[in-house]
């Protein structure tokens, strides 16, 4: 099946170096890009339906200008790139791609502290997170160009690890000299055999492929010590699973997502 990255574009920088990076990472593996932008229509409240219309036929157009001009000062030549612009709400066109025949990876740029906090607390891109059934990776703003040697995978307690979507996640990837860590963060006094048995599991399941390895932080503030795995290098990466404390939790979310992927400056990936 053919794989294609969907960008969600407003035309802010985040956007063109989101472009960036999506050009480099395509380079490298045989994918193709949609670019996506939901335009705004504004109209004086007792505007009619007709004029309505024709409003928002004028934004799309505009719109349309715009993403072949970003596409053709950003995107190489040899990439197959393709567009779609809507007033329509992006949960439905993203819908509407999504049962089209592809592999496909969502991807959203990061506007630094505002936008993140703004995503992890109900901004656009959250809801996309929360309503998309497919994978999301969030891009940092400062991050422009693709490197990716280190994933480090979040595992949860209450739900499986969603074993085909990290699968269709590290196909996008080629055939990296890749190292994969998974981890749990556990409670105070939280017993932790189970859940390292299921980390062992894991390791062992992806072992043949790439370099693995798995670890448990346990106690009231375990960043440090996450930390101390997560070097915040360019080339990392962390993986989260929708339900996730790391998304859930006020109190995991407000520092170990600021941190490491805000202050930090590596990608968010999102598995449904």
């Amino acid at each position: 099946m053919r794989k294609r990255f969907i960008l969600l574009i407003d035309f802010s920088e985040s956007s063109v170096n989101l472009l960036k990076y999506a050009a480099d990472w395509a380079t490298r593996t045989e994918v193709e890009i949609m670019l996506v932008h939901q335009t705004v229509v504004v109209a004086p409240a007792l505007t009619d339906i007709e004029s309505k219309r024709r409003i928002a036929e004028h934004a799309n157009a505009e719109a349309r200008r715009e993403l072949r001009a970003l596409a053709q000062a950003h995107l190489p030549h040899e990439v197959k790139v393709s567009h779609t612009v809507s007033e329509e709400p992006l949960r439905t066109t993203l819908s509407r791609l999504l049962v089209q025949p592809f592999q496909d990876l969502v991807l959203v740029g990061m506007k630094g502290t505002g936008l993140l906090k703004q995503l992890l607390l109900g901004s656009v891109a959250m809801e996309v997170i929360t309503n998309t059934g497919n994978c999301i990776v969030a891009v940092p703003q400062d991050v422009k160009a693709f490197s990716q040697s280190t994933i480090h995978v979040s595992v949860t307690e209450k739900y499986p690890l969603n074993i085909p979507e990290l699968n269709n996640y590290l196909q996008f990837l080629g055939e990296p000299d890749l190292k994969i860590t998974f981890f749990y963060l556990a409670g105070p006094n939280e017993g932790t055999d189970d859940i390292e048995k299921r980390l062992r599991e894991y390791s062992d399941l992806f072992a043949p492929r790439f370099a693995t390895d798995f670890a448990i932080f346990i106690g009231a503030d375990p960043f440090q010590d996450i930390k101390r795995i997560v070097t915040n290098r360019a080339d990392e990466v962390l993986v989260v699973q929708r339900g996730s404390r790391l998304l859930t939790d006020q109190l995991f979310r407000r520092f170990l997502i600021n941190e490491l992927v805000y202050e930090g400056h590596i990608p968010l990936v999102v598995l449904p």
